[in-house]
């Protein structure tokens, strides 16, 4: 691709990346010299200095520690962001995508089960395991007793909740997703439980209550000052209805994209595309 560019050409260009990836003065260095992180830097730059049209990153932090991790995502988004690339980043850390991405896809046995933004599929999940895989989640039992449009009246534990989010048919059996950090614990209400675990992790109290047959997750953060429950005390949980949402039993048609294709074939669609992309190109 450079073959047309003179020698200071070629070394203008490599410094300049070596710059955006903040490696300057490290360009005599051979890459067994280099820490783990800048050897990340390296590839990335290797990547880009050939000026892709879209960047693929194959889960390019599994090898480092999780602190580099957290560094190295903030910097490869900040990159990407600067330079204006499109860049499909693969990876099983749900953070790392929750915390790089403008879009999400989430497959599951190699269909695409959602797409969406990283707030739409946190707070809006069209089914349990898209809900359980991305961050922690609650599933509170409950029957739907009244719809007028997108407003529920659900039933659970004895307690009649108003939910407006996600959708279900009346007198169906559904599950009433709730995150850890939308609950909080008091002394009385009408859904109660008992504490099976209570630990001071720092920036937030954990808590695990026994509610009938489920254990619900409570992180109650900066919990000092606040009132502290013990093991074997008797709670109920407080929380906004606005933080619930249905996950009907039904199998989410929603869920599916129109054209579902499996990993090989989305593969080979993609690399048909690139071809073609690449013949126009050139010829």
């Amino acid at each position: 691709m450079y073959r047309h560019l003179t020698k200071e050409e070629i070394r203008e260009k490599v410094l300049g990346m070596l710059d955006l990836v903040e490696l300057t003065g490290m360009e005599d260095r051979m890459t067994n010299q280099l820490s783990g992180g800048q050897q990340q830097r390296v590839a990335l730059a290797r990547a880009l200095v050939v000026e892709p049209g879209v960047l693929l990153f194959d889960e390019p932090l599994s090898n480092l520690d999780a602190k580099l991790r957290v560094s190295m995502r903030t910097e490869i988004r900040k990159i990407q962001q600067k330079i204006g690339i499109t860049a499909i980043y693969v990876t099983h850390d749900q953070s790392e995508a929750m915390a790089i991405s403008d879009k999400i896809i989430i497959m599951n046995k190699g269909r695409v089960a959602q797409v969406g933004t990283p707030t739409d599929i946190y707070y809006h999940p069209t089914d349990k395991f898209i809900a359980d895989f991305i961050g922690e989640a609650n599933f509170l039992d409950a029957t739907i007793l009244e719809k007028d449009g997108d407003k529920y009246v659900a039933e659970s534990y004895g307690a009649k909740l108003n939910v407006s989010s996600g959708s279900a048919e009346v007198n169906e059996k559904v599950k009433l997703v709730i995150r850890p950090e939308s609950l909080h614990l008091k002394s009385k209400g009408e859904i109660t439980g008992e504490v099976t675990v209570s630990t001071f992790m720092g920036s937030y109290q954990l808590y695990h209550v026994l509610v009938g047959s489920e254990i619900i997750k409570i992180t109650e953060y900066n919990p000092k000052g606040k009132k502290i429950y013990a093991v074997g005390d008797k709670v109920a949980l407080d929380f906004d209805e606005s933080d619930l949402h249905i996950i009907s039993s039904k199998e989410s048609k929603s869920a599916i994209v129109p054209e579902i294709l499996s990993v090989s074939d989305m593969r080979d669609k993609e690399i048909a595309r690139i071809n073609k992309k690449f013949e126009t190109l050139f010829n």
